[in-house]
């Protein structure tokens, strides 16, 4: 029986058992998609972005998502205060790098964040981690543009990984995550978790409550991203054909009801070394 997907189960067993406190600075179109989602796993959300009060929140909580989805300068200043703040906790910090490469503010700020706070896992799109590894990149808005996708997608996540020290999630057709070392391989999903706003926003929040319980980044990765991945899939059996706004209520729903059966019978993790 694969050994991370076990591992994976484990995870999510500690995370209903120890209900993890998860710091998100996120957008504000996805805000209530990932606060959701964050418990509907088991996890407990808060939502504090504001620099007068993100380093007392963020030092009572396992983990920080930083999110700069939707960019200001006050909010800016509040995900490096935070993301300091939690490493001089060793707090895990998780970076949703969106839209990275499609304009120079989105491009200085993670810029800005990558050199003042050490990140655990950075968690993005294929243009997005490809602009991070050097590669010119066609980043289209929050989505990974077409041309993007000859990249070589294990070759930029052990690129970045090493680069940054960092465990790598890279969410696509096939998703991958590498700590430099190892790579998994992830095939759960559905097409349709790109016609909903907010679900990479969402895969992201799901990784930091699996960070709040393991020092196992690279595993919480895989299982964030897996059972994003698996809800998706059973969101589409149950209301795919309804339309999207059906399919994105029964991912909560999914999530909710997700359980050590779905990944031992759903999952679809394979795992190399180089």
């Amino acid at each position: 029986m694969n050994h991370l997907i076990n591992a994976c189960t484990d995870l999510l067993c500690e995370v209903r058992k120890k209900n993890p406190l998860i710091h998100n600075i996120t957008n504000y179109v996805t805000v209530n998609d990932c606060a959701n989602a964050v418990l509907a796993i088991g996890a407990s959300p808060i939502m504090a972005d504001d620099a007068a009060e993100v380093e007392e929140i963020v030092s009572i909580s396992s983990a920080l998502v930083i999110n700069i989805g939707t960019l200001n300068q006050r909010t800016i200043a509040s995900m490096i205060m935070a993301g300091k703040k939690a490493n001089e906790f060793n707090i895990p910090v998780v970076l949703d790098p969106v839209g990275a490469g499609a304009s120079t503010l989105r491009n200085k700020t993670v810029q800005e964040i990558l050199s003042q706070v050490k990140i655990d896992v950075i968690r993005g799109n294929l243009s997005e981690i490809s602009f991070l590894a050097g590669f010119k990149a066609s980043t289209k808005g929050a989505d990974t543009a077409k041309v993007d996708e000859k990249n070589n997608t294990v070759d930029i996540a052990k690129i970045v990984s090493n680069r940054y020290s960092c465990v790598v999630g890279i969410t696509g057709k096939v998703d991958i995550i590498s700590d430099g070392i190892r790579v998994a391989k992830i095939a759960n999903g559905d097409k349709f978790l790109s016609k909903v706003t907010g679900t990479g926003c969402m895969t992201s929040a799901l990784v930091g409550s699996f960070c709040g319980v393991t020092k196992d980044y690279y595993t919480a990765t895989v299982a964030g991203i897996a059972t994003m991945g698996i809800s998706g899939e059973i969101a589409f059996e149950k209301a795919g054909e309804m339309g999207t706004g059906s399919f994105h209520i029964n991912i909560i729903d999914a999530l909710s009801n997700m359980n050590s059966a779905f990944f031992l019978e759903r999952g679809k993790i394979d795992e190399t070394k180089y």
